[in-house]
């Protein structure tokens, strides 16, 4: 497995931090996880979301960069496996969806100056799943604040990955996660080891589940 650093996307619910872990584990990698629950701003946007958007969207950007500058080293790079739970330019995907035209210009000029001092994953693992099952798995975990959003806020989300990813021709190794169950079910993760041993070229490769 030639990769270095590895970022694991997908909707709300979709399973991305128990995968990094699993992975983490399974290559004794270094494992960067998102720290959502430090945002002020996450409990107050769910319950006003355009009074709250643009100032949660600038704590998530500001903190994204400071752990991406302080654990996504370039040396760590040459030394040991990455993984983290999370894509940077996932700051841009969100604000999309939640910040209005105008402030969405003025946050992308400040996330391009993030981003260009950055180091971008050699492949991305993205997990894809209906919004039946990340429902299901948002009630499970149960955090509170997540308990009341729409379906229509998950489509939302999922198009606007699926469209970037399309769009940038990322290397992406695509799950279908309809009936993901990486923690009990060894072939599922089997699937993502076995895709990760591949040569792949840029572009999307779709992998299902058994």
């Amino acid at each position: 497995m030639n990769h270095r650093y590895i970022a694991i996307e997908g909707n709300i619910g979709a399973g991305k931090t128990t995968l990094s872990q699993l992975l983490s584990q399974h290559y004794n990698a270094k494992l960067v996880l998102e720290e959502f629950a430090e945002n002020p701003f996450l409990t107050k946007f769910y319950e006003n979301p355009k009074q709250y958007a643009f100032p949660l969207e600038l704590f998530f950007l500001a903190e994204r960069f400071k752990q991406q500058q302080e654990v996504i080293k370039k040396n760590d790079l040459f030394q040991e496996l990455i993984i983290s739970d999370y894509l940077f330019t996932k700051c841009l995907l969100f604000a999309k969806v939640n910040l209005p035209d105008e402030e969405y210009r003025l946050y992308q000029k400040m996330f391009d100056v993030f981003a260009q001092q950055l180091t971008t994953p050699d492949i991305l693992i993205y997990l894809h799943a209906p919004v039946n099952k990340l429902q299901g798995n948002i009630k499970k975990r149960n955090r509170k604040f997540e308990q009341s959003i729409p379906d229509e806020y998950l489509f939302k989300i999922q198009e606007t990955y699926t469209s970037y990813i399309k769009q940038h021709q990322i290397k992406t190794i695509y799950i279908d996660a309809s009936n993901a169950d990486f923690l009990y079910n060894e072939a599922h993760l089997k699937v993502i080891t076995d895709a990760l041993d591949k040569d792949l070229e840029q572009g999307q490769h779709y992998f299902s589940l058994p």
